[in-house]
């Protein structure tokens, strides 16, 4: 494509996106399509011939946008949102114009010290101390696996020399987290070869908090069976309610146990931000490595997460591994794939670079601030609703409640419900089980929501609840 033709299209797509962001309250937020509509309407094979820009846009109109799910809808309170700010837009635009490799230093040089110094700023953002360097990955998934090989290299088993198969050396290994945790820290487990019975699930208090005497009996235990820990991982921020682990009093076990101690804060982490909530994160600081999520609570596109960690000799020994036709022969600087499992990693920290010189520190924290209130002030309309009630404490942004009723099906009253009210299509509420009760969720993170659309959530929820107790009392 010529450069005056590109810059044609390049308009094009850009005035597409602009008026999509401009119009994307006005679709249902949840896609209401049929599994294989969408396929349906795509050829089985590519054309031979090149069709042009307008026609795609045109397709993507007609074929892609009602099969979309809107993340970037004001209304989607499900989950936790992932939105893309204006800025972190242009951002990635930048980032595939570009086209970089940020493998090795030599492959881009600004790409490499760009990375660290957004990483940087970051620590400095969240207030953690200095000691901490790190890397930005896809997801927390992705992030947790490495961290896990690192602890893993750290008991000094050998295990990227010797493997795990066949040795009769070592007992089980096992890792902790809490009933809460999230799955990655599972999955990471099998893939790096402890398997899933390896994994020891810890259980809550009546907050959904790691229960640290549990912790403590269960590794004792695990000890005098023969096995081996290897790591301890904190939530600050559990996917289900928000909930927040006590950092501090699993760093003393850790310490105590002399086990790695890992911070899941993918959702809640950039909450540090706020001075009235980094309490809340107190013992953070003691891990020795930290995952959080940029593109959950900070308006950046997908995918942006940081992976924090005190011992980068730690994290090259588990996974560095150079092949002849990439050795530069420059020393003193940081090759970015020896930290993780990729080779070939994307340009991501000018998604930073634009959304901390766009919006400011001040800028964010007014963000993540309005999004507490706003889940705040949903949290007490719920509280004070006779048909409502909330299921867990609240920490951030993420509301747990359910409907009530007496004498009926409360389980089927609230399945019931939150199909209503998301096929209803203004907004977009997402559930979880707490305590074997199925339970519903609002979070707020979205850059684009607004009072207005956590009170259409509030209004939607009230018009199902009469309208499904009406339907059960004619019944």
């Amino acid at each position: 494509m010529p450069a005056e033709e590109f810059r044609v299209e390049a308009h094009r797509v850009a005035d597409w996106v602009a008026a999509y962001r401009e119009r994307v309250a006005g679709f249902p937020v949840r896609a209401r399509v049929r599994p294989g509509e969408v396929a349906a309407r795509i050829p089985d094979a590519p054309p031979d011939e090149p069709e042009p820009i307008a026609g795609i846009l045109r397709d993507l109109d007609e074929i892609v946008l009602p099969g979309l799910t809107h993340w970037n809808h004001p209304g989607f309170l499900a989950y936790f949102p992932s939105s893309s700010s204006a800025p972190g837009v242009l951002a990635e635009f930048v980032i595939a114009g570009l086209g970089i490799n940020a493998m090795l230093w030599r492959t881009s040089p600004a790409a490499t010290e760009l990375e660290e110094r957004m990483v940087e700023w970051l620590r400095r953002a969240v207030g953690l101390p200095d000691g901490f360097r790190g890397i930005i990955l896809d997801t927390a998934s992705t992030a947790s696996f490495p961290a896990l090989l690192a602890a893993r290299e750290a008991t000094g088993l050998e295990v990227r020399e010797r493997g795990l198969a066949g040795r009769h050396d070592i007992g089980r290994l096992t890792i902790y987290v809490s009933e809460q945790a999230h799955s990655s820290l599972e999955k990471a487990a099998i893939a790096a070869g402890l398997g899933r019975s390896g994994v020891r699930r810890i259980a809550t208090d009546e907050a959904y908090r790691m229960d640290v005497t549990d912790l403590a009996a269960t590794i004792r235990k695990d000890r005098e069976a023969g096995h081996r820990p290897v790591m301890v991982c904190a939530t600050l921020g559990t996917t289900s309610t928000g909930s927040v682990d006590p950092a501090s009093a699993i760093a003393d076990v850790a310490d105590r146990e002399g086990v790695w101690f890992h911070v899941d804060a993918a959702y809640a982490g950039p909450a540090a931000m706020l001075p009235e909530l980094r309490p809340r994160f107190d013992g953070w600081e003691r891990a020795d490595s930290i995952v959080l999520n940029p593109h959950k609570w900070m308006g950046t596109p997908m995918d942006c997460s940081v992976l924090l960690f005190r011992r980068p000799e730690t994290f090259r020994a588990s996974l560095a591994l150079t092949p002849e036709y990439l050795r530069s022969g420059v020393g003193g600087v940081t090759n970015l794939m020896d930290y993780g499992l990729a080779l070939g990693r994307r340009f991501r920290a000018l998604k930073l670079w634009f959304l901390f010189r766009s919006f400011g520190t001040d800028g964010l924290r007014r963000m993540l601030r309005e999004h507490v209130r706003l889940a705040r002030s949903f949290a007490e309309r719920i509280e004070a609703d006779d048909g409502f009630e909330l299921a867990a404490p609240l920490s951030f942004g993420t509301v747990c409640f359910r409907a009530t009723v007496e004498g009926g099906d409360a389980e089927a009253l609230n399945r019931e419900l939150l199909e209503a009210v998301n096929e209803e299509g203004r907004v977009f509420l997402s559930d979880t089980e707490l305590e074997g009760r199925f339970t519903l969720r609002l979070s707020v993170g979205s850059v684009h929501t607004t009072a207005e659309d956590v009170e259409a959530a509030y209004e939607s929820l009230g018009r199902a609840r009469g309208a499904l107790t009406r339907g059960e009392a004619g019944h």
